[in-house]
């Protein structure tokens, strides 16, 4: 038995939904059956369980308490592969408040109620009892992590767990009614504004396609903001069709799942970079 699979089912047996991960701290890829929720699957759904499929697809949703399933061949695979295993935290009746920073932690110290907390590679998880909606980046450094979706499983933590603060549910009640500005730091690549080796028409479907692809991403947000304006920069980068209306559309999508400004002036220019434009 794998060191992975034997924590998953420690984990499981006291209540805590769980699956295996991959390197880069992301879920395995759905089955062919489920590709692309051909299954029927419901992404959307507020608790596990998606679809009938005995294998670790649907990411977060694939967490799960039940050790025959954690057992099953099915599953074997993954967790031969797994580098970790991560949680659904909402399904165990918690939120994770995940610390990206040394200032994100000062801030959660003069401001949060103190609770268990959990080191993690760049800074800390404060655990509160009690489920909520996730949301990323509430603030500088801070994602919120609960229902819909995972966190990595790090060790049990320090501290006395408290209940889930106002305070913390208030975050995300701000986040959700501002308006995020598309705030756009890069320029266009030069050009006319047409698309001179296709119509204007593959452009239009394109980037319709890219705004798709980030606005229906449920977990890995900033590997898929990078690798969708990565593509799209492949195609369009050098032709010069691209302008910064394009571009204020694919920033204002990644913005509404959480990205901030930074962020995606950062993947745009590491996209860049990459394709030597």
């Amino acid at each position: 038995m794998s060191e992975h699979l034997h924590a998953a089912l420690r984990l499981a047996a006291g209540g805590v939904p769980v699956l295996p991960l991959r390197e880069g701290k992301v879920p395995f890829g759905n089955c062919p059956a489920c590709a692309k929720n051909a299954c029927g699957g419901r992404p959307n759904m507020k608790t596990p369980g998606p679809c009938t499929c005995p294998n670790p697809c649907h990411g977060w949703a694939a967490a799960t308490t039940a050790l025959h399933v954690l057992n099953s061949p099915n599953w074997a695979r993954a967790w031969r592969e797994a580098a970790a295993v991560a949680y659904h935290p909402g399904g165990a009746g918690l939120t994770v408040v995940d610390l990206d920073n040394p200032a994100a932690i000062a801030w959660a110290r003069a401001s949060l109620p103190v609770t268990r907390s959990v080191r993690t590679t760049r800074g800390e998880h404060w655990l509160y009892q009690g489920a909520m909606q996730s949301a990323n980046a509430v603030r500088p450094g801070v994602d919120i992590k609960s229902s819909m979706q995972y966190a990595r499983w790090l060790g049990p933590g320090t501290g006395t767990i408290t209940a889930l603060p106002d305070a913390v549910r208030a975050l995300v009640v701000k986040e959700s009614r501002a308006v995020r500005p598309a705030a756009v730091g890069v320029p266009a690549p030069a050009g006319g504004g047409q698309c001179p080796h296709r119509t204007p028409v593959y452009l239009d479907r394109g980037i319709a396609m890219a705004v798709q692809r980030i606005s229906e991403a449920r977990e890995a947000v900033h590997a898929t903001v990078y690798r969708t304006f990565l593509a799209v920069l492949s195609v369009h980068g050098r032709c010069g069709c691209l302008t910064d209306a394009h571009i204020s559309r694919l920033f204002t999508v990644a913005q509404a799942k959480g990205e901030t400004a930074r962020h995606c002036t950062d993947a745009w220019t590491n996209a860049r970079t990459r394709l030597g434009l």
